[in-house]
């Protein structure tokens, strides 16, 4: 295996044509490890010196991928963590073919031994409670030396779906399943009265336009929210991030609207064969007895029970609103690792 340490902007032209390939060759497949939510968030974001490791057969063929970079912290000195690490992101992995993890592992532990000069910790954020990586490179990594401490960071709740939108009420909360259905009566007769309904931004629509109504319903929807995205660089990724995910054909971004005005919104992303709920906005104070926003989820749900998806992933967070939706909980793990001296 060689090793190859990436540390100027050009890497992402480098590397973009073996990047997706890599990433559909491995059991990191998610849109988070893609090139272009990579390649997106380093250009809003930037937080401090990239260190991209490529691991190569000795025939060249890329193996794996390291997507790193090393922070400054005034406390903790130089940090590796994930490229994406960690607000805006919900799942991270080093980028391994499933064929060769073994000697993937082991050719980036021996590379990040023989540099331990560069950095003083590592961070690792936002990998799947079924990633090999936290056990596997903490492993190798304790073997030379290294104090390593592996943690369950947050909760992702899924809903595996089934074949039928009834099958699925039928798994829920009786007092929960009566709710939604009640909601959805409420709504469909609106809709056949022509006051509500919902659609989901295609290459047909005014992309820009629809950015701006979900970015001012995201505002709307919560305080924090609203003074998340008064930081430019978050707004900068967003609006970076939707366009890049429709051309690739992975974006949902939805809305529902009544007497024709857009009063919820859904971002989401449809890729791998799951629904990828990422973020969400609503007007709360208009038309609330309608219940806009279970309204939209719950016919997320039910079309992606319609295209045959298997799971519909709320990603990072245990708010309530997604237990009551019926998900339940996989785990999110952060590995930490120091230098004996550290």
């Amino acid at each position: 295996m060689k090793v190859q340490a990436h540390t100027t902007l050009d890497l992402f032209d480098t590397l973009k044509e073996e990047w997706n390939a890599l990433v559909a060759r491995s059991h990191a497949d998610t849109i988070f490890t893609s090139w272009e939510w990579h390649y997106h968030w380093w250009q809003a974001y930037h937080p401090g010196d990239l260190w991209v490791l490529s691991i190569r057969t000795e025939d060249d063929h890329l193996v794996g991928l390291a997507s790193w970079f090393i922070q400054h912290d005034p406390v903790r000195g130089r940090v590796v963590r994930h490229i994406g690490c960690e607000d805006v992101t919900d799942y991270l992995d080093v980028i391994v073919d499933r064929d060769c993890q073994e000697p993937v592992y082991q050719a980036l532990v021996d590379y990040v031994d023989a540099h331990a000069g560069d950095f003083d910790h590592f961070d690792l954020c936002n990998m799947p409670g079924d990633s090999a990586t936290p056990e596997l490179l903490g492993r190798l990594l304790s073997e030379k030396g290294y104090k390593t401490e592996i943690r369950q960071q947050d909760v992702c709740p899924i809903i595996p779906l089934p074949e039928d939108f009834e099958i699925y009420l039928e798994r829920l909360d009786k007092k929960q399943r009566h709710e939604i259905r009640r909601k959805l009566r409420r709504a469909d007769g609106q809709r056949q009265m022509g006051d509500l309904d919902w659609y989901i931004v295609t290459d047909e629509h005014d992309l820009n336009v629809e950015s701006d109504h979900f970015i001012r319903l995201m505002a709307a929807s919560h305080p924090e929210k609203a003074e998340f995205l008064t930081d430019d660089q978050h707004t900068t990724f967003f609006r970076s991030i939707i366009p890049a995910a429709l051309e690739k054909g992975w974006l949902q971004l939805n809305f529902l609207r009544i007497n024709s005005e857009p009063v919820a919104a859904y971002l989401n992303f449809d890729y791998g064969n799951r629904i990828l709920v990422y973020n969400s906005g609503l007007d709360p104070e208009q038309y609330g007895h309608l219940s806009p926003g279970i309204v939209l989820l719950a016919y997320n749900i039910q079309h992606a029970i319609e295209l045959g998806r298997e799971t519909f992933d709320f990603l990072r967070g245990d708010e309530q609103y997604k237990y009551r939706m019926g998900a339940a909980d996989t785990a999110v793990m952060n590995l930490r690792v120091s230098r004996n001296d550290r």
